[in-house]
């Protein structure tokens, strides 16, 4: 799910939604040296590449996500300068825009691009007010956890300068992490405070990270990162890139780097967060309690769900949504002539031992294996349903221990346009209670195919639109087409044939309905977690640690759960209005292509895009 970690207003891949965004923030940056100058350009699409080049030069993060090695050696900036220059130069393209371009003559997705480049820009100058109002340290994908898993995962080691860039990131943790310790700290003074699960997660995390080799001597196994570097390392060696003694020095120096910065960072964010706990409130709720937090709240449901709609608003959607799904459950019971009420149904589900993998690595690998075929049987169909079709592969595995949480939701992480990296969808898999066996087959659907990977990995390579637009991302658009998703493949041949992986179609649909009234709930009504939590058990069979889990990342992430349902809300709104205008001629392939192929927009302008659509298809019978 793209939490997702946030959400990607500026154009930034997946994982970095999940991690800054994820805690609240729009993307920190790197101010570059100089603002762009006005430029003399005639073509518009031209004109956003070359804007969108000097825009990634902001972020020595965003260019590694993408597979390049400009800026290899940095990490991004976290101070509001940082964030403020690139505010500035944001704020002077959008002048420079609207001096150069004639809207009225430019073509119909040259307006989109108009109005997308505008719409970035105002998220980002409302987003300046609530820059303290985040947790850039939480239990989800917060910075303790960002790190390692970026340097791990997505910096690429093919020579010997990309494995100093490594050690020079290491080095660079240390002033990155002050910079954060020092927004906390601003944002404590303020009245933002982490509740107490968040803090633990955060030390838990954190002293994960520095477990092991080298930073105790005396561990006889690695810590993730340290294993990481001496793989890459071997590597190299290994493709005579690298000679023993030059390998050997660069491991001393990795070593020290480990040692001397990465070490003394995570143990200052591990005291910070020991410190905070007898400041921060016994009783868990949202953010509703913050001084700025009303406000804070109302702008996040606005970025998020890309729509105009009040807390009270998505609360009522909520519990309509509800209401139809149980109803659609009772359904899925009488097919199993199932003798009981639907309390009774969902805790025959959640207990029962047969839903479950065995808590053994047999088990977490039968899960992959399993959701690695069942998103192979689903490829093999889609051509009946799209035109597009994503180019870069996709892989499924366990997320790593020193970030796996029991009963966290599963997510998906890009590949490069390239196509050098594959989509990854990571599975929490540490207890295997919390992954229901009858849930694995929706779930693959709305991280691989037809879900998060088809969408941005079609996105990624559309060449037909300026490169911002296949890298913009709008939570509402891309959860939105993931839940969109898990519906649409109970119509493709071959899935779900079993009657409990239906309910656990049911179970994901009802499980983000059930998000639109409790997150409305623990932000605008006061409700506390542990009000939420028996909500959500009433209405669902989730398991109880994935519930818990599942309320504690919408206390630290406002409004990001609500994108889901009202999201798939208007794709399906925009599907059936076009299938009654066009009747007879509505082609679900061509339908599929026009939500897929203008790249990630906000729900009102991909409304505007498709009635377009409707529009142009009627002119053409």
């Amino acid at each position: 799910m793209l939490r997702s970690l946030a959400a990607r207003a500026t154009p930034l891949t997946r994982l970095l939604l999940l991690t800054l965004s994820l805690v609240g923030c729009d993307r920190q940056v790197q101010p570059t040296p100089t603002v762009a100058e006005p430029h003399s350009v005639t073509d518009i699409n031209a004109w956003f590449d070359a804007r969108h080049e000097e825009e990634l030069q902001f972020s020595p993060i965003q260019l590694t996500f993408l597979g390049r090695k400009e800026r290899h050696d940095e990490l991004d900036s976290l101070t509001y300068d940082a964030f403020a220059t690139q505010l500035a130069w944001k704020r002077q393209t959008v002048e420079e825009m609207q001096t150069i371009f004639d809207y009225a003559s430019l073509a119909p997705q040259e307006q989109i691009s108009y109005d997308l480049w505008i719409y970035q820009y105002e998220q980002m100058e409302e987003s300046k007010r609530f820059f303290y109002d985040s947790l850039p340290f939480s239990q989800m994908g917060g910075l303790q956890s960002f790190i390692p898993t970026f340097l791990i995962n997505f910096h690429k080691v093919e020579d010997t300068q990309d494995l100093k860039a490594y050690i020079t990131r290491v080095k660079a943790v240390a002033p990155r992490m002050r910079e954060a310790l020092a927004n906390v700290e601003r944002s404590a003074s303020r009245g933002v405070m982490p509740p107490l699960f968040a803090l633990n997660g955060v030390i838990q995390q954190s002293q994960a990270v520095i477990t092991g080799a080298p930073f105790n001597a005396l561990a006889s196994i690695d810590s993730d990162i340290w294993a990481d570097i001496r793989k890459k390392t071997a590597s190299l060696v290994a493709q005579n890139l690298l000679s023993a003694s030059q390998a050997e020095a660069l491991l001393d120096d990795a070593k020290q780097a480990l040692i001397s910065n990465l070490k003394p960072a995570y143990e200052q964010i591990i005291a910070w967060a020991e410190a905070q706990k007898d400041r921060t409130s016994t009783v868990s709720t949202g953010i509703g309690t913050q001084p700025n937090g009303a406000a804070y709240y109302k702008h996040r449901l606005a970025t998020q769900t890309t729509t105009d709609l009040t807390a009270d608003e998505i609360h009522q959607i909520g519990l309509r949504e509800i209401k139809r799904i149980r109803l659609a459950m009772h359904e899925t019971m009488a097919e199993l002539n199932f003798d009981g009420d639907l309390a009774t149904f969902f805790n025959h589900v959640r207990d029962g031992k047969w839903n479950y993998f065995p808590d053994t690595q047999a088990g977490r690998d039968a899960y992959i294996s399993e959701a690695t075929a069942a998103i192979a049987n689903i490829k093999t169909r889609l051509p009946d349903f799209f035109g597009l079709s994503p180019e870069t592969d996709l892989i499924i595995k366990r997320v790593e221990a020193f970030r796996e949480r029991d009963g966290a939701a599963q997510h998906y992480y890009p590949g490069t346009p390239d196509g050098s990296r594959p989509g990854i969808y990571y599975v929490h898999l540490s207890d295997m209670a919390a992954v229901p066996k009858n849930q694995l087959e929706v779930i693959a659907y709305h991280e691989g195919l037809p879900g998060h990977h088809m969408q941005i990995a079609i996105a990624q390579a559309l060449d037909n639109l300026p490169k911002f637009r296949t890298q913009a991302n709008f939570t509402a658009y891309s959860e939105g087409w993931a839940l969109y998703s898990e519906v649409l493949a109970r119509e493709i041949p071959g899935t779900f044939l079993d009657p409990y992986s239906r309910f656990g179609q049911q179970t994901s649909e009802i499980w983000r309905a059930i998000r639109l009234v409790v997150d409305t709930g623990l932000h605008a009504k006061g409700w506390t977690a542990q009000e939420a939590i028996n909500f959500f058990m009433q209405n669902s069979p989730e398991p109880l640690e994935s519930v818990t889990s599942e309320i504690h990342r919408y206390i630290v992430m406002p409004a990001q759960a609500t994108s889901y349902k009202i999201g798939m809300l208007k794709i399906q709104q925009l599907r059936n209005r076009a299938e009654q205008t066009l009747g007879k001629t509505f082609d679900i392939r061509s339908f599929h292509d026009v939500i897929l192929g203008a790249g990630a927009l906000p729900l009102p302008i991909l409304e505007r895009v498709v009635e377009q659509w409707i529009a142009d298809s009627q002119n053409a019978t």
